[in-house]
C-alpha cells in the first residue's frame, strides 16, 4: 500500500547561492558520498545538489512529518545504482521511523534543467506488490 507521496522543485540558483554563502550547508544537508558525486559532475554541479536538495524534501513530505523529531536531512542519502538510477538510503531517527511505519519500498524520480530541479517520492508499506 502507498504509505505517502511527496514532490518539491526548487531553483538551482537557491541551492548554488547557499553553498557558495555558507559553506557549512553542504556539510549540514549532503552526506559525502553527496558531495562527491555532485562535485564529480562538473558544469552540472549545482543542478545535481539542487535534485537531491529536492529529492529529501520530497521524502519528508512523503513521510507526512516534514522535517521533524530529531530527523536530519543528511540522513536521507540520494545514491545511483549501477545503472545511475537514484534510489535512497535512510538512516538515523529518519530511518527509525521508516522501520516503525513499516515502509519497506522507498520510489525516486529526479529531473533537472539548468534553472530548476523536481523530485518525486512514494514510500511503500509492507504487503504492498506494487502491481495491481
Amino acid at each position: 500500500m502507498i504509505f505517502g507521496i511527496g514532490t518539491d522543485l526548487i531553483e538551482t540558483r537557491r541551492i548554488r547561492s547557499a553553498i557558495e554563502k555558507t559553506p557549512s550547508f553542504a556539510e549540514k544537508i549532503y552526506t559525502r558520498e553527496e558531495q562527491r558525486y555532485c562535485e564529480a559532475q562538473k558544469a552540472g554541479k549545482y543542478q545535481s545538489y539542487a535534485a537531491r536538495y529536492a529529492a529529501k524534501e520530497a521524502f519528508f513530505k512523503a513521510l507526512g512529518t516534514g522535517y521533524r523529531y530529531g530527523m536530519a536531512f543528511k540522513e536521507i542519502e540520494v545514491i545511483n545504482n549501477d545503472l545511475g538510477k537514484p534510489e535512497i538510503k535512510v538512516s538515523g531517527v529518519a530511518g527509525t521511523f521508516v522501520a516503525e511505519q513499516h515502509i519497506t519500498k522507498i520510489h525516486i524520480t529526479l529531473s533537472h534543467t539548468k534553472e530548476t530541479a523536481v523530485a518525486f517520492v512514494i514510500l511503500e508499506t509492507a504487503g504492498s506488490t506494487g502491481t495491481q
